[in-house]
């Protein structure tokens, strides 16, 4: 395996996932390791109960992410989220659908086609995620969830050209499912400007990521369900000094998968978010008590995306 090992250090990828764990030395542009990110935040409902419960329990939010899409938010809504965020310079992130998931194909049914849902089918769908993507950004957002490869490489080179906002961040999900540094690296080259990495990587697999690349991870501490359950809180602090810059990310074991999300959910939806932030809560409070001189952004930070009004 030694020349397998090499080769990958010629090409300036870790020959192996690090056995001492060493701390990043990256950082966001303000100087700091962490940001807060709440995702499920299903309309400006579910926003407004966010920013709500974060200020009561002092947890200071730096991004949402939505998972219905943009599609299925009305103008008046998009109107209303995006200025209540620029209210508090949060970024937010609006999914680009539509995606085989919820198309008439059957593939995306089968059991084994975990793959497949979260890929764009055929051209017809490719215009469809842009211009749900150029929908977006006419409200004012400036960052949008990408999960296909090929959606991502077209959208950059639309921003690259003028078709979107130079200021749209890419925001790739977790469901684009690439879980080494080799992959992840491809993403950043294509454009992705944070990449969610699977939920299950461990410490010295997400050390090996980020030695490969430089955009912020973006990392469940708890994540949902259907993303594998898994309650990392006691990771916090190592997550942190390892792979930094990183986006904590807040998801929710033992609760139901809401999208897509609607007035029908709303109720649920906000019980959903209020219990996010409260265990961001928990868990920021285990990252001062095991890391106490971690840094987290300030608000306003000149990077984040947030909306234009």
């Amino acid at each position: 395996m030694q020349r397998t090992r090499e080769f990958l250090r010629g090409i300036g990828l870790p020959g192996a996932d690090p056995g001492d764990l060493p701390s990043s030395a990256k950082r966001f542009p303000d100087g700091a390791q962490y940001r807060v990110e709440i995702p499920s935040v299903e309309g400006p409902e579910v926003l407004s109960a966010v920013f709500a419960e974060a200020d009561a329990r002092g947890v200071l939010v730096h991004r949402v992410s939505q998972g219905s899409g943009g599609m299925l938010q009305t103008d008046g809504e998009m109107a209303a989220m995006a200025g209540i965020a620029a209210e508090r310079s949060v970024e937010v992130s609006l999914f680009a659908r539509p995606l085989a998931g919820w198309d008439t194909g059957a593939a995306a049914l089968a059991a084994g086609a975990g793959s497949v849902v979260a890929q764009a089918r055929g051209t017809e769908q490719l215009v469809y995620v842009l211009e749900d993507i150029r929908r977006t950004c006419e409200h004012g957002f400036r960052s949008v969830l990408v999960t296909d490869l090929g959606v991502l490489s077209v959208a950059a080179a639309m921003r690259a050209e003028g078709e979107f906002p130079a200021a749209l961040r890419f925001k790739v999900s977790v469901q684009m499912g690439l879980a080494n540094p080799a992959s992840i690296r491809l993403a950043e080259r294509t454009g992705a400007n944070t990449y969610n990495v699977p939920t299950d990587l461990s410490l010295a697999q997400l050390a090996a990521i980020r030695q490969a690349i430089d955009i912020p991870l973006d990392i469940y501490v708890e994540s949902p369900d259907d993303q594998g359950g898994f309650v990392r809180h006691f990771e916090i602090a190592e997550i942190v000094r390892v792979a930094a810059p990183v986006y904590l990310k807040f998801g929710l074991r033992n609760s139901p998968n809401i999208y897509p999300a609607g007035t029908h959910l709303l109720d649920t939806a906000i019980s959903l978010a209020r219990e996010r932030v409260r265990r961001a809560e928990i868990s920021l409070a285990l990252l001062d008590r095991y890391f106490p001189d971690a840094t987290g952004s300030a608000l306003p930070a000149a990077d984040l995306a947030v909306p234009v009004r």
